[in-house]
């Protein structure tokens, strides 16, 4: 029998920070972190700052994603997501705003020990443009199709590029090409998120690609998106970095695999077993990635 969950209790603050997640914020630093390494330039107080930074956004977006599908789907719970606290009762919207604030004043108390690694007006454009984003994302660009997109700029672009940065002072061209990798890698759990929630998320007027293209483009866009990832480790090679292309090749057929296992499915709560697994697939791809920039 099921565990009840306390209302506001840490079990539910817990589920609501949706842990499984972290995966998608910590592999830009990972593989960043390991470019600066192989460059000899490694620093792991910026590092680990940046870890840190990048997990607390990642939980404060979930707890807005969470309130703002409560709030805009509480008159048809139809249109609710699978297992939203607020929906579910085990946060109310009130200690959820507050959760918002301590978790935003937390990373940006984070975000200042950046300060002094790098220009600080650029590291403070970055930190509210991370802020921005997080609200932007879960309570209106996500419903107009940029989802995708987005998740190149600030799962990619702006976390590697950003991690290299407070490091290394300077941003180069495979650090450019490690952050379209890690982007494109890290949008397949977000399609496979809107693969699970076509239906829900055309009743409430989401307008993801794969609620606006269906589910034969939401398959094979997963597919490809992995794909593509690993077949950009390819420009490595122009860098001699023989082993950044070679080792994330073992991803490739976990992932055709667990694709084939998604399609399987096909729709419904079971679809959240895939999603297990293409965080693994991701986290295994960014150590593979990380072990082959550090072997070169």
């Amino acid at each position: 029998m099921k565990k009840e969950i306390r209302k506001n209790s840490w079990q539910a603050w817990l589920l609501a920070a949706r842990p499984k997640t972290l995966t998608g914020a910590a592999i830009p630093v990972i593989c960043a972190t390991a470019l600066a390494v192989s460059d000899g330039q490694f620093r792991p107080v910026p590092a680990a700052v940046c870890l840190l930074f990048a997990c607390l956004m990642q939980i404060a977006a979930n707890l807005i994603n969470d309130l703002f599908d409560f709030l805009k789907g509480s008159d048809r719970p139809d249109r609710l997501g699978p297992e939203r606290a607020c929906a579910q009762g085990w946060i109310s919207v009130e200690a959820m705003r507050r959760g918002i604030v301590v978790v935003l004043v937390a990373a940006c108390l984070c975000g200042l020990l950046l300060l002094s690694y790098g220009n600080a007006l650029v590291l403070v454009g970055i930190g509210l443009a991370c802020v921005i984003f997080a609200f932007l994302y879960t309570t209106l660009l996500s419903y107009c199709g940029f989802g995708d997109l987005l998740v190149l700029v600030f799962f990619g672009i702006v976390p590697v590029l950003g991690t290299y940065y407070v490091q290394t002072a300077d941003v180069s061209r495979e650090a450019l090409l490690v952050a379209f990798v890690c982007g494109l890698l890290i949008d397949t759990l977000l399609i496979l998120n809107n693969y699970r929630d076509r239906e829900t998320d055309r009743r409430s007027g989401k307008r993801t690609l794969i609620a606006l293209w269906g589910e034969k483009f939401g398959r094979y866009f997963y597919l490809a998106m992995g794909l593509v990832s690993w077949a950009l480790c390819a420009g490595f090679l122009a860098e001699g970095k023989v082993w950044a292309f070679v080792l994330p090749t073992l991803y490739v057929p976990l992932h055709v695999w667990t694709w084939h296992r998604m399609v399987q499915i096909g729709s419904g709560k079971a679809l959240n077993a895939i999603l297990g697994e293409t965080s693994r697939n991701m986290l295994l791809f960014a150590l593979l990635l990380s072990a082959g920039l550090l072997l070169n």
